[in-house]
């Protein structure tokens, strides 16, 4: 994963690219993600399964691969910001082979900066096979809030 230490808010240009990663998927990893989540629907590991359902393939759970997605931007941020709002849309299945597993591609580029605000909308570009997996994935991230003592 290449990543860039974390420059200030105001630092921030739309469209530059703060994180970026390329994550191989397996079955394993559908299974392990399976067992943490209690989500064992058989088409994340029954081959016969998901053809019975006209499916291509086993598929990556979709809150997997937005988890991994909203990871990069948080790898990121370093100690002065925090995540304040993520949303997506899942547009298309991540098919993840028994052998060759499935290569997911992540981007995250500033789309926009409110100084005022003191925030940053962090768009996503999550991809396989080339195409778009998750739709309109934004982060929002601001200045972490100083902790109280009490």
């Amino acid at each position: 994963m290449s990543t860039a230490s974390t420059p200030a808010l105001s630092a921030l240009q739309p469209g530059d690219v703060v994180a970026q990663r390329t994550i191989e998927l397996s079955r394993e990893m559908l299974v392990r993600y399976a067992g943490a989540s209690g989500d064992f629907n058989p088409i994340h590991y029954r081959d016969d399964v998901a053809a019975q359902m006209g499916l291509p393939g086993v598929l990556a759970h979709g809150m997997l691969t937005m988890g991994l997605a909203v990871e990069t931007v948080s790898a990121w941020l370093g100690p002065e910001l925090q995540i304040r709002e993520y949303g997506t849309r899942f547009t298309r299945p991540v098919v993840v082979d028994p052998v060759t597993g499935a290569s997911v591609e992540i981007v995250a580029k500033v789309g926009a900066v409110d100084v005022d605000a003191g925030t940053a909308r962090i768009d996503l570009t999550v991809s396989y096979e080339g195409r778009t997996v998750l739709g309109k994935a934004q982060v929002q991230v601001g200045a972490r809030a100083p902790r109280s003592h009490g």
